[in-house]
């Protein structure tokens, strides 16, 4: 599971002010600091790409799933609740098509899943 960029901001938080403390070893406040500086690189990348993201793969998914409607509330958290609902169905849709034998629509689920994974592709994935 991928934290989310709230959850990494508030750790970061925590650390920034235990290094604000006198007394932290030189080294432990620099290997403290250079963690915090790349991590807040990938979430300000993770931020910046997420609203599109999420609208481009909500409609990717309302389109294998043959459903209507769009992203009107564009707020992060109304777009990941949405995911999340047609990712539940996704499931159910995949679970059928395997019960079925339907192994076109199969193809197709697999090939959602894993274009659903480049898209979350960080600039320092390594694969």
């Amino acid at each position: 599971m991928t934290p989310e960029v709230p959850a990494v901001l508030a750790q970061l938080a925590q650390v920034a002010a235990r290094n604000a403390a006198p007394g932290v070893p030189d080294a432990e406040r620099a290997s403290d600091l250079a963690i915090t500086a790349m991590l807040l690189t990938l979430a300000a990348e993770v931020w910046d790409g997420a609203a599109a993201r999420l609208v481009e793969e909500n409609r990717a998914l309302r389109a294998l799933l043959g459903q209507a409607g769009g992203d009107d509330d564009l707020r992060l958290s109304a777009l990941t609740a949405e995911n999340h609902g047609l990712r539940a169905k996704l499931i159910e849709a995949h679970i059928a098509a395997e019960q079925s034998d339907d192994a076109a629509r199969q193809d197709l689920i697999w090939a959602e899943l894993l274009a659903s994974t480049e898209r979350r592709k960080l600039s320092v994935s390594l694969v």
